[in-house]
């Protein structure tokens, strides 16, 4: 079973597109998160990871359209290991992200030129991703003299 990871990060790396023999699409990319905190001596530290990432298919595709390098994004994935041997029979290793589900946070809907070109949204919902709908808190009619405390 692989690590279940979710987050927001920004791009440092433009995506590279490249199709499969299959005809399926394939994105890379390398992303960046960091976490800004204070030491016990007030000093401000800043830890940054930098990441492989992929998705495929129609997300790979949508992803290439509307984003570049600096664009913020939510993403949940699956974290793997990824293993190799190198020319000199050293055994080397990275984690990546393979992405499942992913939100555009800085991209903007902004008129196309052409009407058919579809938005960043439209994008997404073809792309299989459904972002899930809030649940409505139901109204309680309750007296404040049955409230316990």
């Amino acid at each position: 079973m692989l690590m279940q990871t979710n987050g927001v990060v920004r791009l440092s790396s433009d995506i590279e597109l490249r199709y499969a023999p299959s005809g399926t699409a394939i994105a890379s990319f390398s992303v960046v998160s960091s976490n800004k905190y204070k030491t016990q001596q007030g000093e401000q530290k800043e830890d940054t990871c930098f990441i492989q990432a992929t998705a495929f298919g129609k997300q790979a595709e949508v992803l290439n359209q509307y984003l570049k390098k600096g664009s913020k994004l939510f993403i949940r994935g699956e974290l793997k290991l990824d293993t190799w041997t190198d020319q000199q029979g050293t055994k080397k290793s990275k984690h990546s992200i393979h992405i499942k589900e992913f939100e555009f946070l800085d991209c903007k809907d902004t008129p196309r030129a052409n009407p058919q070109t579809p938005t960043p949204q439209q994008s997404i919902e073809n792309s299989g991703y459904r972002q899930q709908q809030p649940t409505p808190i139901p109204e309680i009619d309750i007296k404040e003299s049955e409230i316990p405390f």
